[in-house]
């Protein structure tokens, strides 16, 4: 098992996730994405960034606005349409599932190894968090 290819496609496969989260705050444009994700350590560029908004756009989930900026060209601010509201919800609900399920088996490994064998327990934080109406 190559286990970098493990961590980055189950980062992968919350990108859309967090994505969906950062934008329910409110109108946000694509670098401040890209800085907070970085921040979390959810490595992404610019290259995966945009195909990602531009699907989720046609999904129907997104929708964006051009404000004029006052240092250059406008800027492309991006907000979540009612669908993807109900999406992220519906994500929200499989996330804190997977992760108390997870917990679960974890916490049972962990239960079976030795103390002082250097282990650190793993758990994944199940606090609900429930996207503002700020768009």
């Amino acid at each position: 098992m190559n286990i970098e290819n493990a961590q980055v496609q189950m980062r992968k496969g919350i990108l859309e996730f967090c994505i969906l989260h950062i934008i329910s705050r409110g109108e946000v444009y694509a670098s401040d994405m890209l800085d907070e994700l970085t921040s979390a350590r959810i490595m992404v560029v610019e290259g995966t960034l945009y195909p990602l908004l531009t699907r989720l756009k046609n999904a129907g989930l997104l929708d964006y606005k051009w404000v004029e900026s006052t240092s250059g060209p406008p800027r492309k601010y991006y907000l979540l349409t009612d669908l993807g509201r109900m999406s992220l919800e519906a994500l929200n609900d499989t996330w804190l599932e997977l992760a108390e399920s997870v917990n679960a088996v974890i916490s049972k490994t962990d239960q079976h190894k030795k103390p002082g064998n250097g282990s650190v327990p793993v758990e994944i934080p199940v606090t609900p968090i429930t996207p503002s109406s700020n768009a």
